[in-house]
């Protein structure tokens, strides 16, 4: 279906895509001008930071407004921004040492090396625990395993984000617990009952949206004692019970990649994103397969022309994304210059973190 059909702000705002190749394709620039709420970008996008920088650049002019341009900065090597950028050390060594001034600090220089090539979002900080030892997704991905810990970093770091002018994403509401699945390729379970999740895995996130977090990402997981019949991601009883109402997040919730196979081996992209949206999420993210796009943003019209969505709640997210927008717009600093990028400053603080780690007692 072509977009022509299709542009219309109220679906467009709802999505977050991303693209393959360096350059901006001409398609996703016309979804940009007709209200894309963001663009995510991965090592696949840019060969240097000059061209990042440029490609960034191309993004907002395509979107003629204030736009999330977003990449994974967690620190460590599975998900950061590659060389040259600074190899910072990962979350669980931030954990290890448990200096909260540290995690600024740390976070103000990620925040300084973004901001150079023109990103204005970072998918951080990881609020999950690192309760199983087996578990894929948390490793070196969290800052512990205790609740209150893992609250005090993550609080840290979203907070030298901000000094800097970058967005923060606490993720992945309401956190994995004790699973030993990857949600890149099938749906991990979680037995916790309600009071385990408000006492363990939610207290960081608690934590993350009294201190101000602007967006918060969903897990693809499945919680029984919850919700037995959907994923968080595509649950209400998650996202607007948990998140909304218990938390009293007001702030935007981006459904993680839609496209990992949680979701994917078991819902058509139409569907899990009209499903996402019912269930409170603001935005839904497709990143890494193009070809379903069409399918999902069809999804979302039809439903929306015939009534699917409660009115109050499609309402109350198109407000929370032009908050959003504004956010972006008064949280920008000046762009520092190119050379912050990998700079020996920042090498040097890197070398001096693992260099304490060496000597910090096992």
């Amino acid at each position: 279906m072509h977009y022509e059909s299709l542009r219309s702000r109220e679906v467009l705002e709802r999505f977050f895509l991303g693209f393959s190749g360096t350059a901006l394709p001409e398609e996703l620039a016309g979804m940009l001008s007709a209200g894309l709420a963001g663009v995510a970008i991965y090592g696949r996008n840019y060969e240097d930071p000059a061209g990042l920088e440029a490609l960034t650049g191309s993004i907002r002019r395509a979107a003629g407004q204030p736009v999330l341009i977003g990449a994974d900065q967690e620190g460590g090597k599975r998900f950061a921004l590659k060389s040259p950028f600074t190899a910072w050390p990962s979350p669980a060594e931030l954990g290890a040492l448990g200096d909260v001034a540290l995690a600024e600090q740390l976070a103000r220089a990620m925040a300084r090396e973004m901001l150079a090539v023109g990103l204005n979002l970072d998918f951080a900080p990881m609020l999950d625990l690192a309760t199983n030892p087996e578990s894929p997704v948390t490793s070196d991905r969290a800052f512990g395993a205790d609740p209150e810990d893992v609250a005090r970093m993550g609080v840290a770091f979203l907070r030298g984000l901000a000094a800097e002018g970058i967005l923060s994403c606490a993720k992945h509401f309401p956190g994995h617990g004790d699973t030993a699945v990857d949600p890149h390729f099938d749906l991990p379970s979680f037995d916790g009952t309600r009071e385990r999740l408000a006492q363990r895995e939610m207290a960081p996130f608690a934590a993350a949206i009294e201190a101000g977090v602007p967006l918060v990402m969903t897990a693809h997981i499945l919680l029984p004692r919850v919700d037995a019949d959907r994923p968080a991601s595509i649950s209400r009883s998650v996202l607007d019970g948990l998140l909304r109402q218990q938390l009293h997040f007001d702030g935007v919730i981006l459904a993680d990649d839609l496209g990992m196979g949680a979701i994917a081996r078991r819902y058509g992209p139409g569907e899990s994103a009209v499903k996402t949206l019912e269930a409170g999420s603001d935005i839904a993210m497709l990143c890494h397969d193009s070809s379903v796009v069409p399918e999902a943003t069809a999804a979302v019209a039809r439903s929306l022309a015939a009534g699917r969505f409660e009115p109050a709640q499609w309402s109350a997210g198109r407000a929370r994304i032009a908050r959003l927008r504004r956010q972006i717009k008064t949280a920008q600093r000046p762009a520092p210059p190119l050379e912050v990028v990998g700079c020996a400053e920042h090498r040097a603080m890197a070398k001096e973190i693992r260099a304490r780690l060496d000597h910090a007692p096992k």
